[in-house]
């Protein structure tokens, strides 16, 4: 293995993804990976799944296995020391107490950087083989996931803006209320940070590289979340190579109370299958106890996994596609599971925004598109089919 592997574990919450990803870890260890599982679940449970002790930096539960607990507050001293000073020199400022101070400096967001800035820092040290995310339940992965192009849209809109602001009027505010203002080294801690998020997102973004898994039962609500999350993956260019089907009952139950159960299950495996084709599809048998401790979580890696490497890429079709076709352009994105009044795209230059359900993209288009013009958008077989042609005012000038 050339580069280190990431695979990032995600799912509905109570699916049982903390233990998946734990036992695929340890399954990575016996076919010889050097294997770090990270938790970027602010509930952390990977502790509990591996009944052990862990902390904010790596910890060896295995001669080819580490673990780690993502701390926020280990991160923001380790990370964001300006920072966090200019936040608390602003709330001891308006009198906050020093300890709810310590509280608030944890700005909205800083959970899920702090987990990408660890997994960027692994990834370019190449300590590690295979690194393993733990993520959030899908609402906090997809938060997590969308802040590359989140703060990339705010870095190249806002920020030179209110970097200008502050060196401008910042001095009058300050003599006037005496309030303090960013010293240079916060703005260019916020810099570097943007740039290891860009840096972080291609990486994630490469089906080479990385791979999201998901962790689902074979129960309705379960499985629209997990369609729903495969859209949202899908549209953010994140590559999914496989759904892994987790706590599956033995067919020969039987006790009576357990039938109706075992004919949805079945309906549901059906449905999984079919709906996620061609995504590879494992399951994972219901082991009849809670899985927790080394044993218990290697017997399930090896249920899991059979012969197969843990660390190879199950599925590598890239979510997005641009060719030129007769004068004009096309971007495809590949949005399955949805209807045609649930997606549109506005082009404003050379910004693209998709807007799916709730969910909303800017993606920054290649320079010459801000010279041409979306005269198509439409979904056809699971694929968003962007057109772009230039304007007949261009063509004549």
């Amino acid at each position: 293995m050339n580069s280190p592997r990431i695979l990032l574990f995600t799912g509905k919450g109570g699916v049982g993804k903390t233990t998946v990803a734990t036992a695929t870890a340890l399954r990575a260890g016996t076919f010889g990976y050097r294997t770090l599982v990270l938790s970027a679940d602010p509930a952390h449970s990977l502790a509990d799944a591996l009944d052990r002790p862990l902390g904010p930096e790596p910890v060896q539960v295995e001669p080819k296995v580490y673990a780690q607990e993502v701390d926020v507050y280990h991160s923001l001293q380790k990370y964001w020391e300006a920072l966090r000073d200019f936040i608390l020199q602003v709330f001891s400022w308006q009198k906050v107490d020093e300890i709810l101070a310590e509280e608030l400096a944890l700005l909205p967001g800083m959970e899920e950087v702090a987990a990408l800035l660890w997994v960027d820092k692994f990834y370019r040290e190449g300590e590690f083989d295979l690194i393993i995310i733990d993520s959030a339940p899908t609402g906090e992965t997809l938060t997590l996931l969308s802040l590359p192009q989140v703060g990339q849209w705010w870095m190249q809109r806002i920020f030179p803006i209110q970097r200008r602001l502050v060196k401008t009027v910042g001095p009058v505010v300050r003599t006037l209320t005496g309030m303090p203002m960013p010293r240079d080294e916060a703005y260019e801690e916020v810099e570097n940070l943007y740039e290891q998020l860009l840096k972080i997102h291609k990486v994630l973004c490469d089906p080479e590289v990385s791979s999201i898994r998901l962790v689902l039962n074979p129960e309705r609500m379960v499985i629209h979340e997990a369609r729903r999350s495969y859209t949202y993956f899908q549209l953010y260019g994140y590559p999914v190579d496989a759904a892994i089907v987790n706590r599956i009952l033995p067919e020969e139950s039987a006790d009576p109370l357990f039938r109706p159960y075992l004919e949805a299950q079945r309906r549901y495996l059906r449905e999984i299958e079919e709906a996620f084709a061609p995504l590879p599809t494992f399951r994972v048998p219901h082991l009849g106890q809670e899985v927790f401790g080394i044993p218990l979580l290697r017997e399930l890696g090896e249920r899991l996994y059979g012969e197969k490497d843990p660390a190879e890429i199950l599925f590598k079709e890239k979510p997005y596609r641009f060719s030129a076709q007769d004068g004009a352009y096309l971007l495809e994105i590949h949005l399955p599971f949805l209807g045609k009044e649930e997606v549109s795209a506005l082009q404003y230059g050379d910004e693209l925004v998709i807007q799916v359900r709730n969910q909303r993209v800017h993606l920054f288009l290649p320079r010459f598109l801000a010279y041409y013009s979306v005269t198509g958008a439409h979904l056809e077989d699971g694929w968003l089919r962007v057109r772009f042609e230039k304007p007949q005012e261009a063509e004549e000038a």
